[in-house]
C-alpha cells in the first residue's frame, strides 16, 4: 500500500512502499498547488488567527508595533494589510509591544487592544502567544479604549509574571506618561486614571470575545 509522507519538497514527495522509502515525482498543475496555498493561508489576522489556546487567560496578540518604534502601524481593516496610520507626533517611543487579540471587539468598535511585555521588540504581524495579567483603563478624547497588558509566553524573561502587582512600579508609570502624552501634539486629549489586575482584564477580554460574535 503507498503511502505518501506529510513532508513535501517542492513537487517530491515521500513515498513508503511496505518498508521501503523512495523519492518520486508527481506532476501538478499549477493552479491547483497554488488554489491550495490560497486555502489555506489567513485571509486577514482579526477574523481569521485563533483569539488564543485558553482565552481569556491565555490569548493570541497579533503585533502591529514593536517595542521601540514611533511608528505607529495598525491592520486595516477591510484588506487586512499592515497600514502606516502616522509618525507619532511626540518625540516619544512604544514602551511594549503593542497589537489586538484576534476575533475580539472592544466598545470603540476596534479590536480589543493588548501589550504584550517581552524582553525584546517583536516584528509586526506576528502572532504571539501571550497571557494576561492585568488591564491599563484608559478614557481616550471621552471615550473608554482598555489595553490589556500581558506576557509573552515564550520568553523565559517574562513569562512567569501572573499578575500586574508583579510589574515594577516604575514600568507603570512609564506605560501612564507615554499614553498621557503620545497625542499631546495633536491637541488631543488622553488619560490614565487606572491599572486593574487580572480578573478584571480577563473579564473585559471575554466581552470582547463574545461582543465579536454578535456583530460578525
Amino acid at each position: 500500500m503507498l503511502k505518501i509522507a506529510h513532508r513535501a519538497m517542492g513537487y517530491f514527495f515521500l513515498v513508503q512502499y511496505r518498508s521501503e522509502y523512495c523519492m518520486c515525482h508527481i506532476e501538478f498543475s499549477h493552479d491547483l498547488v497554488f488554489s491550495q496555498i490560497k486555502h489555506y493561508m489567513i485571509k486577514h489576522p482579526w477574523h481569521e488567527a485563533s483569539a488564543g489556546s485558553k482565552p481569556p487567560e491565555f490569548v493570541n496578540g497579533i503585533i502591529e508595533i514593536s517595542t521601540g518604534m514611533r511608528t505607529k502601524y495598525e491592520v486595516d481593516k477591510e484588506t487586512g494589510l499592515l497600514k502606516l496610520d502616522r509618525v507619532l507626533y511626540s518625540s516619544v517611543f512604544y514602551p511594549a509591544n503593542y497589537g489586538f487579540i484576534p476575533q475580539s471587539l472592544g466598545e470603540d468598535n476596534d479590536p480589543l487592544d493588548i501589550m504584550i511585555l517581552c524582553r525584546e521588540p517583536i516584528q509586526p504581524l506576528c502572532l504571539v502567544p501571550a497571557r494576561v495579567v492585568g488591564v491599563m483603563r484608559m478614557v481616550d478624547q471621552g471615550l473608554a479604549d482598555d489595553k490589556i497588558l500581558a506576557v509573552a509566553e515564550n520568553d523565559a524573561n517574562t513569562k512567569h509574571l501572573n499578575d500586574i502587582s508583579e510589574l515594577a512600579s516604575h514600568f507603570k508609570l512609564e506605560l501612564k506618561e507615554f499614553f498621557e502624552s503620545y497625542k499631546k501634539l495633536e491637541n488631543k486629549v488622553v488619560s490614565v486614571p487606572d491599572f486593574q489586575d487580572k480578573k478584571i482584564a480577563m473579564d473585559i477580554v471575554w466581552k470582547a470575545l463574545s461582543y465579536y460574535k454578535t456583530k460578525f
